[in-house]
């Protein structure tokens, strides 16, 4: 199996939003601003063929659907769909894609599973083979959602993916779809049973699968948030992200479970540290991924 970094239209949005109760002073060092305070984001995708027999993307990026007030209001950089883009320059069409695992579904996450704004056209999928993979509890989150967090979802893609025949939602730690080659563990601190996607390595320690890779989603979206205590504004519940981070980076670290980053700008995947006092760090940072065999 090989895996690519597929890079999705960037963002660019405000840096003391995306680091919470974090001063300026320190994260400006992480992620520098522009002079409207905002920082540079990607949106990654990730590809991995053949996994279960199938070509599979996880996650979409933001995509081009917004329309142009919309696009300049969070900060979208292009208005053409990168993401499509990569995947062409990798060497897939639209149609090559099998299945896509989506963490969630905000529209920094999905959105690209649309293709881009047309005035007067409605929005339509853009991957007419996909089968698609939701957790069921953010399914619910997300055809009912919290005044807090309405906005960011985007009201027609329910429906669309439900319109396919093709949707699966998954409430355990395995799917129908992908059997037991991709492993899912929930995270409730950014948004709830939100779903985060080990590809299981292929070593075996005391009947753990080592060597693997996990898409991190926003629960550590790049390395700035590997530190546990950073988070971001935009988590509904802080105290308990960082319960749910610190638990996931030991496990990923114990196994060796690459960390591969969906919103860092340079940095794809990484491996997990832990110093003598114990913060969480990372090494053999990677910015990007061509057809790259899992566990090298």
């Amino acid at each position: 199996m090989k895996l690519w970094s597929i890079n999705g239209n960037s963002q660019k949005l405000d840096g003391g939003a995306m680091f919470g109760n974090a001063p300026r002073a320190m994260w400006s060092k992480w992620s520098p601003p522009d002079e409207l305070n905002r920082i540079d984001l990607a949106c990654r995708a990730l590809l991995a063929t053949p996994l279960a027999g199938k070509t599979v993307l996880f996650e979409t990026g933001i995509g081009a659907f917004f329309e142009p007030r919309l696009r300049e209001r969070y900060g979208v950089v292009e208005d053409r769909h990168v993401l499509l883009d990569s995947l062409e320059r990798a060497g897939f069409r639209p149609e090559d894609i099998d299945v896509v695992v989506l963490s969630h579904l905000h529209f920094d996450h999905a959105g690209g599973l649309l293709a881009p704004y047309e005035e007067g056209v409605p929005p339509r999928l853009v991957f007419p083979n996909a089968s698609y993979i939701v957790g069921a509890r953010h399914w619910a989150r997300a055809t009912g959602p919290h005044a807090r967090d309405r906005a960011s979802f985007i009201p027609e893609l329910p429906a669309l993916l439900e319109a396919t025949g093709r949707l699966e939602l998954v409430d355990g730690e395995y799917s129908r779809t992908l059997g037991d080659a991709v492993r899912f563990e929930y995270s409730d601190g950014h948004t709830p049973g939100l779903m985060l996607a080990e590809i299981v390595g292929p070593e075996r320690v005391d009947g753990q699968a080592h060597g693997g890779v996990v898409f991190c989603a926003d629960l550590v979206p790049g390395r700035p948030w590997v530190h546990v205590p950073i988070t971001m504004g935009y988590d509904r519940d802080a105290e308990l992200l960082i319960d749910e981070k610190k638990a996931f980076l030991a496990d990923k670290q114990a196994r060796n479970v690459h960390l591969f980053f969906t919103h860092d700008p340079d940095c794809a995947l990484a491996q997990v540290t832990r110093d003598e006092r114990g913060r969480f760090g990372t090494t053999h940072e990677v910015s990007s991924l061509q057809a790259r065999a899992l566990g090298a």
